[in-house]
């Protein structure tokens, strides 16, 4: 039996990434943008946008997220996308909806397309919990991109993946819907 773990041994001049950005909520996003680039610049990424290695994209919010992160993902162009978002408690079911919705999307983007997409939208009970996530105790921006590496060199041991490569999913799972997912998922 073989044991897959992903390093940070490799050098990541050849990895793209795509950093899609909910604006609501930017003071906390911003400060998740910072820290995740941070990461990568310090683990050899060049993160300027006028370079060939990241591309930014902001959207309205974090609901947003998941289909632009989608569209990042299937076309190829990037080994590996980041998502980057704040989602904070109000006084309404609101919260609830946008937050679980993300969650789903995000995760049937990755499934769908065989390449790393990152879970990095907060999702915290007041502004407080927020920044504190967001730069004032530590900032998750940081190990969401650091979670982006590991995934993109795991996936690359699996074979090829991402930026105009083949699928490494198995083909009974690449073309399924969320829906015939979930199902799959939970008789699992």
């Amino acid at each position: 039996m073989a044991v897959f773990e992903g390093t940070f041994t490799q050098t990541p001049a050849s990895f793209r990434f795509a950093i899609v950005i909910a604006r609501f909520n930017d003071l906390v996003t911003e400060k998740l943008l910072s820290g995740c680039q941070d990461c990568l610049k310090r683990h050899g990424v060049d993160i300027n946008p006028e370079g060939t290695q990241v591309d930014y994209i902001w959207v309205p919010g974090c609901f947003e997220v998941p289909m632009v992160a989608r569209q990042m993902a299937i076309s190829h162009r990037y080994h590996g996308v980041i998502c980057l978002g704040a989602v904070i408690r109000g006084q309404t079911p609101h919260f609830d909806y946008v937050a679980a919705e993300t969650a789903k999307g995000i995760a049937a983007a990755a499934f769908q397309t065989g390449v790393p997409v990152i879970f990095g939208i907060l999702t915290a009970d007041t502004m407080t919990q927020a920044l504190e996530r967001a730069g004032i105790k530590s900032n998750h921006g940081w190990n969401y991109a650091l979670n982006a590496l590991e995934m993109v060199n795991l996936m690359q041991q699996f074979g090829e993946s991402g930026s105009g490569n083949k699928n490494v999913l198995p083909v009974s799972a690449q073309n399924l819907s969320l829906q015939e997912f979930e199902d799959v998922t939970e008789k699992s």
